[in-house]
């Protein structure tokens, strides 16, 4: 078949190189023209595909790389993978919308168009179908075929791929939900029937609901513990230990990433704005998790003060990490972003290290620091705070030079002079 994918991010890029490595012929639609000459040059920007993938299924004919709507004509099956951000806190459709009036005109009978972007319950059939007729002049469920199908990309999981991970699938009518079907058999192991497209848009932002909660919830316990001086982080392994009825989440120094920080708020602005109601408990962990970068801030604060007896103000901090999750570039929404603005603002000489994010990219500046021998000693800092546990820290040497780590992970042993968040 002749896929199209709007969107060559971390969603759109791996499902257009999986779709052509599947034998379909795929043009992966991306409206940024350096990045489509990035793809077109066979560079991959997207960690989770690397270039020589990218390179193989351009060699072969199998992928194109377009910023030309025209390439989306005659196309059997289009997948929207646009992103759903937050502006002033409120979902933004915009890009959903620019990609549904973008498809449109070149819908023809049997098409099949997909969203696969994150949104709230009803945005398939009240925003996207209405966009899709207007342009196109032909009836969804009749002269084409529309569904949802939403992206399970978790960036840098190496176990749980695209390939293997089940999809689910939706289709606004029964014969829409078999063209979906159809089509993500080819590319993935298990396919999820859905029994409609709200059911399908509402598991997806529940799955992130449920993790948000309950990282709101042991945030909660961390802090709560240091004050009555228990140790969460041995309270939550011996709670592991139940075989049933527990899962096991860990404290941090906030939630970042896509999905997160934005995709409750999805569903709570949702039903506040359709409804009148809130959804409490979504809002209280927001509320939680976001000032959880001020917590990692006011702990720093006390331990300089109560160890050295100073401010945080001149200062000399190294943090180390800067993307929201270990081993990935991907700092978006990221808390230890946040926690280092704090730290600045305050009036702190803080130096970031991360060896995924250039300066260019994420305002960090590299010291040589990690698994190499350096010059620059971690005793040259007052105290480093541990954000992000990237696989390239010499975790042993940060212990054996460091003056005070507050560790906001807990992946290093407590020491005098190592706290855990």
């Amino acid at each position: 078949m002749h896929i199209c994918v709007l969107g060559q991010g971390y969603v759109g890029l791996p499902l257009a190189v999986r779709a052509a490595e599947a034998g379909h012929t795929v043009t992966g639609y991306e409206p940024d023209r350096t990045r489509c000459e990035a793809l077109a040059a066979g560079s991959s920007y997207v960690e989770d595909i690397d270039s020589s993938r990218l390179q193989a299924v351009l060699a072969s004919g199998a992928y194109t790389a377009s910023s030309d709507p025209q390439d989306l004509k005659g196309f059997d099956v289009a997948v929207i993978t646009v992103p759903t951000p937050l502006t002033d806190r409120a979902p933004d459709l915009s890009c959903v919308r620019d990609a549904g009036r973008v498809l449109a005109e070149w819908i023809e009978p049997g098409a099949t168009v997909v969203l696969e972007s994150t949104t709230h319950p009803g945005t398939t059939r009240d925003v996207l179908v209405p966009l899709l007729e207007e342009g196109s002049g032909l009836v969804a469920g009749r002269d084409f075929h529309v569904g949802f199908s939403p992206e399970r990309i978790d960036p840098g999981n190496a176990d749980w791929r695209l390939e293997n991970t089940p999809k689910i699938v939706a289709g606004l009518t029964e014969g829409c939900l078999g063209r979906v079907k159809e089509f993500y058999d080819t590319v993935t192991d298990v396919t999820v029937p859905a029994s409609g497209l709200e059911e399908a848009e509402l598991a997806k932002v529940f799955e992130n609901t449920y993790r948000h909660v309950n990282i709101a919830l042991v945030n909660e316990l961390s802090r709560m513990a240091h004050t009555l001086g228990v140790d969460v982080w041995h309270t939550l392994e011996l709670a592991a230990t139940k075989p049933f009825g527990f899962t096991k989440f860990l404290p941090g120094p906030g939630v970042g990433g896509h999905c997160l920080p934005i995709d409750p708020v999805y569903l709570s602005h949702h039903v506040k704005a359709r409804h009148g109601q809130t959804f409490r408990l979504i809002e209280l962990a927001q509320d939680i998790n976001e000032s959880q970068p001020d917590y990692v801030v006011r702990r720093l604060q006390d331990a300089l003060s109560r160890r050295f007896r100073r401010s945080v103000h001149g200062a000399r901090i190294l943090a180390l990490g800067a993307a929201y999750k270990p081993d990935t570039s991907d700092a978006r929404q990221s808390p230890a972003v946040e926690v280092t603005d704090r730290l600045r603002a305050m009036g702190a000489d803080v130096t970031v290290v991360d060896p995924y994010l250039p300066v260019a990219d994420g305002g960090c500046r590299e010291i040589p620091f990690g698994t190499t021998t350096a010059p620059a000693t971690v005793a040259d800092f007052d105290a480093v705070v541990l954000l992000t546990p990237h696989g390239e820290f010499d975790l042993v040497r940060l212990a054996a030079e460091a003056a005070y780590v507050l560790d906001t992970r807990g992946v290093m042993a407590v020491a005098p002079h190592i706290e855990r968040l």
